[in-house]
């Protein structure tokens, strides 16, 4: 496939060259066919504004918001089909769903907010003891 007209391997790419080449990407195809557990790979691409077709696996519908951020797909045929969408979907928007999501901002605020929540819980905490008990000889 890759012989083919269209097709142009780029290989490995650092971190320094990645914005460039994935804010000027139509978008970005996660053909992922295991259960990810959570997909790096879909929230870089959506900091730089470029929407996501991915395969409905692992972690996916909890990153990609169908439609608005990219497409949830269930087969190579949907897949293709919506490679033809992708202008439909506003790559500010995108971008605006990353951050609103997925910045260590957003992380460091919503432990904050968990830490505060439990601080104040007053309810009793459950307790057990581990007792370990070592084999006779």
């Amino acid at each position: 496939m890759l012989d083919g007209p269209g097709v142009e391997m780029i290989g490995e790419i650092g971190d320094r060259e990645k914005p460039a080449f994935l804010s000027g990407a139509v978008g970005l195809l996660m053909p992922i066919d295991w259960p990810e557990p959570f997909g790096l790979v879909m929230i870089e691409a959506m900091s730089c504004g470029t929407p996501v077709i991915a395969f409905n696996r692992g972690s996916v519908p909890e990153v990609i918001e169908d439609g608005l951020t990219g497409f949830i797909v269930e087969d190579e045929a949907t897949a293709i089909a919506a490679v033809g969408c992708l202008d439909r979907l506003n790559r500010a928007r995108v971008r605006a769903s990353f951050k609103q999501r997925f910045t260590a901002r957003r992380m460091a605020e919503d432990y904050l907010a968990t830490y505060s929540r439990l601080a104040v819980d007053d309810r009793p905490v459950v307790r057990r003891r581990l007792q370990i008990v070592g084999s006779a000889r």
